[in-house]
């Protein structure tokens, strides 16, 4: 049961964290979301309007930022029951010849030191309870490469890493780690690319199974689900 419940959102202004963030706060949780463009986060109050939902603008890779948000959280709603990695960003690099460095930093800013950065200051909230769930959304793309986006790949290996990582060692601590894995999902990810956004995810799609997840009762662990469109695998 996920009622009355405090999750903590990254991501939380669109896409998958948006969608996530909507479907806890009709479950009857409570939901601290953050995300870096403002309007996105004025928009999704506006659209949920309720005491049950706090915001806050936050890039997961600045270390002092990511601290603020986890203290303002506490501040707020006295404790932390679930916390989902859910902020990413990727982008294309077909040819690695021509690849920016600025681009492979900000993958990993993102992808890699932002869950870090999150997981170690929600495990600091969770580990005097002996309770807490931890939800990282990965992609496929951690599991096998794709010769479009090498460096998102190896950005998401690194994601993978840290959570896998922390799985077991979180066990002790009375901390479940689980892991969720979209194949293409509809989303601003894509940009302008020309490609069958039809055949995709939804990420209503994605939401309804991170919610599955947070919802398992507390002696299960679920450590890893991988989610499929049928019309994409067989285009």
């Amino acid at each position: 049961m996920i009622d009355q419940k405090v999750f903590f959102i990254t991501g939380a202004g669109s896409g998958i964290g948006k969608a996530t963030t909507l479907s806890l706060l009709a479950a009857g949780a409570k939901v601290f979301g953050i995300g870096r463009d403002p309007s996105k986060l004025e928009a999704l109050k506006r659209e949920r309007p309720t005491p049950n939902l706090a915001t806050r603008v936050c890039d997961v890779s600045d270390e002092a930022s990511v601290a603020e948000a986890f203290a303002d959280c506490a501040a707020r709603f006295g404790r932390l029951d679930g916390l989902l990695n859910n902020a990413g960003l990727g982008i294309p690099t077909p040819d690695l010849s021509e690849a920016k460095l600025a681009d492979f930093e900000a993958m990993f800013n993102t992808n890699v030191r932002g869950t870090f950065l999150c997981t170690r200051e929600a495990l600091r909230l969770m580990k005097p309870a002996k309770a807490g769930h931890i939800v990282n959304i990965v992609s496929v793309a951690g599991q096998k490469t794709n010769p479009t986006a090498p460096l998102y790949c190896a950005s998401k290996f690194g994601q993978r890493g840290v959570g896998l990582g922390l799985a077991d060692q979180a066990l002790k601590l009375g901390i479940r780690v689980s892991e969720v894995n979209p194949s293409a999902t509809d989303s601003a990810y894509w940009g302008d690319r020309k490609v069958a956004r039809e055949k995709m995810l939804k990420v209503e799609d994605v939401a309804s199974v991170i919610l599955w997840v947070f919802s398992a009762p507390e002696h299960m662990l679920i450590r890893q689900v991988d989610v499929d469109s049928m019309a994409w695998l067989t285009q």
